[in-house]
């Protein structure tokens, strides 16, 4: 609990293989503690942490967080349509309650920018499975507003 005095506590979630074991430099971790000091107002302190492209590893490391006080868990990395890409699905797995919406609203922004962010409602061995509406006006609607891809012709 953060009471006046005391700083509220934010995990920093950095996922990736590479990272967790020293063959790069985390980046991701350090760009979210560099935007939330620019954004918060009130005193806060991050607890970051840095772990491989694992369900079960994700999960538990989200509930340490939690358990040690983190009133907020923000993960970064993970996210892509690769395999071993697990994050949304370990975070689901830990959530007592989802928020729709707001992931809708990450991945529009994401995709204006990075054209790899998580498309597909499901992914399955080597395909993917988008889900839309049943009705014929409604899925041509649905369908338009997929992103192309940049080398997509018109």
């Amino acid at each position: 609990m953060t009471t006046p005095t005391t700083p509220a506590r934010i995990g920093i979630l950095t996922v990736s293989d590479r990272a967790s074991r020293g063959a790069y430099a985390d980046e991701g971790g350090p760009a979210i503690r560099a935007y939330l000091a620019e954004v918060l107002a009130s005193p806060w302190e991050g607890l970051d942490k840095v772990v491989p492209d694992d369900l079960d590893t994700i999960a538990a490391t989200i509930r340490d967080l939690a358990d040690a006080g983190c009133c907020l868990v923000v993960t970064t990395g993970g996210t892509g349509p690769a395999p071993r890409d697990v994050t949304p699905e370990a975070t689901e797995r830990v959530c007592a309650k989802l928020l729709p919406g707001f992931g809708e609203l990450m991945r529009k922004v994401s995709l204006e920018k990075v054209p790899t962010a998580r498309r597909p409602a499901s992914a399955a061995a080597r395909s993917s499975s988008i889900c839309r509406a049943g009705r014929r006006a409604s899925a041509s609607v649905s369908t338009r507003s997929f992103p192309r891809s940049p080398t997509a012709s018109t």
